[in-house]
């Protein structure tokens, strides 16, 4: 797998190569002269406290922080596709991700994906940081006497890991959750020392569970049905920071049993305890 990262994808998108791939999905030229018109001529200036530094205009890339940038890089990607059946990219906005089927020691595929993925960037004014771009190679071979090559992508070396976080999941060469597990859960117990003094503070509990909820909670149950029931060993780790929670959530509970863990969770809550 190889994880692309681009330098400032969204600023670099030319408008006029946009409008030319929209008209070829069979956008109405009235909407394609509109976006193409949204895109030019953008002022920007930088504001700090009373100073405001002179105004610059852009014609390239997509304005921060709008609702429809993401969407028109989406489009703008849509024909960056695999040239190979054992290979497949996975986009989501400015992620791009390569994955290839090596059988019988031949990369040959995998590596002219990435020479076309390459190709396809220079085409289209993307910039490839080869810096942070990286590779994880998922080998189950019983015998692994035989070692892949580095890949290079323009001269440079791309490094090789044994995880890589990807939208929020930590994904290990061994296909294994223990990682994904210890950093989840360190990072619930870390804001569980927060949990208790807002606790100490006496603040409603109505409060506590929403901050709960939104602060610890929501970290042990991302995308949950993927990793939850692959635990195994560490199974107990992540639900045992959800009981501690609870326990500081309410000053009453000293177990963390289904009955007293669901006036203050609720039964969306317990099913992880």
């Amino acid at each position: 797998m190889l994880f692309v990262d681009f330098s400032s994808a969204f600023n670099t998108v030319i408008p006029q190569k946009l409008v030319y791939k929209l008209v070829n999905l069979g956008l109405s030229s009235s909407m394609c002269y509109w976006i193409l018109d949204f895109l030019s001529n953008r002022p920007q200036c930088v504001r700090m406290g009373t100073l405001t530094s002179t105004t610059l205009i852009l014609n390239t890339g997509t304005p921060q922080g709008c609702v429809l940038s993401p969407l028109l890089y989406s489009l703008f990607t849509h024909d960056c596709s695999p040239i190979h059946s054992t290979n497949v990219i996975v986009k989501f906005a400015d992620d791009t991700t390569i994955v290839g089927l090596i059988t019988d020691n031949n990369e040959s595929a995998y590596r002219e994906e990435v020479r076309h993925l390459v190709e396809w960037c220079n085409n289209n004014n993307l910039n490839l940081n080869t810096t942070k771009t990286k590779e994880l190679v998922v080998d189950f071979r019983k015998s692994k006497h035989i070692k892949q090559s580095a890949l290079r992508i323009q001269g440079d070396v791309v490094q090789r890991v044994e995880s890589f976080k990807f939208l929020g999941i930590h994904i290990s060469a061994d296909l294994t959750w223990t990682n994904h597990i210890s950093h989840q859960a360190g990072k619930a117990q870390q804001r569980l020392n927060f949990l208790r003094k807002l606790r100490n503070a006496h603040l409603p509990r109505r409060l506590l569970i929403n901050f709960y909820r939104s602060a610890i909670e929501s970290i042990l149950t991302y995308c949950c049905t993927v990793w939850f029931f692959k635990l195994h060993r560490r199974k107990q780790e992540a639900p045992e920071a959800c009981g501690q929670g609870c326990r500081a959530n309410h000053r009453s509970i000293t177990t963390s049993s289904p009955g007293d863990l669901q006036e203050p969770l609720g039964e969306e809550g317990i099913k992880y305890l």
